[in-house]
């Protein structure tokens, strides 16, 4: 009796053994397909690149179908923080972030700071102002004006080498926005989609872009400094939209038109 009980034991122990082998063998393999998580880093107050719908409260734009097509083409997927412009560069350097895209203009100065993509968005800056503004018809005609810009932009660098300017800096650039309306600044300089966006959407018809373009912008995908691998599969994914017409489907949905040919070479095109 004792050695049937031992037995029967055995067997039970040994099926229960199977049988968590079993499980453990299906939760890796289900644990191995899952996608890998990439935290992509954006100040959500940059129309048409990325906002926040005021509906869904999902985080939309240019910049948000661009990573999110790059994570589908290279495995991964994209998890979307909101984060102020000046902070993201930061958060890169500390390891709270693994990409930052915001409109963020390719400089030595950044490029010392992180790494940089391929350009994906060929931009410049340029002026908001108030509709009934007509003192302000030229780049010379910002001097000694007050002008309002978002922290850390290129907005603000410009800004500060004009002449007499009086800069206001804003956390946000729909703060700056709000100014222009209310009379507080002058005008806003800014990149010109956003600046156009933010006029067309506009309810009321207070403001309207100046015939000023003061610079052209490469804007670029950036991750932190020697981080090559998660570079590369930027740069390849890029390649890949830009080829498969992913890309201008993207472009064109946001800004309703053909995106430069320029746009199109790919960095192994030897256009940077």
């Amino acid at each position: 009796m004792k050695k049937l009980i031992l037995s029967m034991c055995l067997a039970i122990l040994s099926a229960a053994l199977l049988l968590t082998g079993c499980s453990n063998t299906g939760d890796e393999a289900a644990s191995s397909k899952e996608k890998p998580v990439i935290r992509v880093g954006m100040d959500a107050s940059y129309p048409p690149f990325g906002f926040q719908d005021e509906n869904t409260k999902e985080y939309v734009g240019f910049d948000v179908d661009i990573i999110r097509a790059i994570g589908e083409e290279e495995g991964f997927a994209v998890n979307i923080n909101n984060r102020a412009f000046d902070g993201l560069i930061p958060a890169l350097q500390a390891k709270d972030l693994d990409v930052a895209i915001n409109d963020i203009t390719i400089t030595e100065e950044r490029q010392q700071n992180v790494d940089f993509s391929q350009r994906y968005y060929i931009a410049g800056l340029g002026v908001v102002v108030k509709a009934d503004n007509q003192t302000i018809q030229s780049a010379k005609d910002l001097e000694g004006k007050t002008l309002g810009v978002s922290i850390g932009s290129t907005g603000e660098e410009a800004a500060r080498k004009i002449p007499g300017a009086d800069v206001r800096v804003f956390n946000a650039i729909n703060e700056a926005f709000l100014e222009v309306q209310n009379g507080g600044v002058d005008a806003v300089i800014n990149d010109i989609p956003t600046n156009a966006y933010y006029v067309r959407h506009t309810h009321n018809k207070n403001v309207r872009t100046a015939a000023i373009a003061l610079t052209k912008e490469d804007l670029g995908i950036a991750v932190r400094k020697g981080n090559t691998g998660l570079l590369h599969q930027i740069d390849d994914g890029l390649t890949k939209l830009k080829q498969n017409g992913k890309f201008s489907d993207i472009y064109q949905k946001w800004f309703g038109q053909e995106p430069p040919k320029e746009l199109l070479q790919s960095r192994s095109d030897g256009d940077e």
